[in-house]
């Protein structure tokens, strides 16, 4: 994993064998990003990924063990109780086309994989709300 900070984003390049949601959380961690949103591409070789069933409240997760290329990456980089709390989803094509995705829980890279960062200035805390089951975001003035 490389990467390169300039003013309002972060640019990441990870390599074969790295763990997608952990890089970024490492690179946020380093950098102090507590807001912010993520975009990326490039190519997996294991992914995780999920659907929240509000009803059952209760995530449920799908495995993958193919090569697929990342079609889209996309999330938000907020803070819970203080502390880094990255929010992704991504969707992933094999070789026939098919797409999966979902909620990302971890995605290995295959061959390269290019990351952004885009880096606001503020904060936006989450906290539970308990009609959804889900952390969402507190959006008063005292975050900002």
């Amino acid at each position: 994993m490389e990467y390169r900070v300039f003013q309002d984003a972060v640019y990441l390049r990870l390599d074969r064998g790295d763990e997608v949601v952990s890089a970024i959380g490492q690179v946020c961690r380093q950098e102090n990003i507590t807001l912010g949103t993520i975009s990326g591409l490039g190519a997996v070789n294991h992914i995780q990924v999920g659907l929240y069933q509000v009803e059952q409240r209760q995530y449920h997760a799908n495995v993958f063990d193919r090569d697929m290329e990342i079609v889209s990456l996309t999330g938000n980089i907020t803070t819970k109780d203080g502390a880094l709390y990255l929010h992704i989803h991504g969707s992933f094509a094999d070789i026939t086309g098919q797409v999966v995705g979902g909620h990302l829980n971890e995605a290995v890279i295959s061959a390269t994989g290019e990351i952004v960062i885009r880096v606001d200035h503020g904060q936006v805390e989450r906290r539970m709300d308990d009609q959804v089951g889900l952390n969402v975001f507190v959006l008063n003035s005292e975050n900002s």
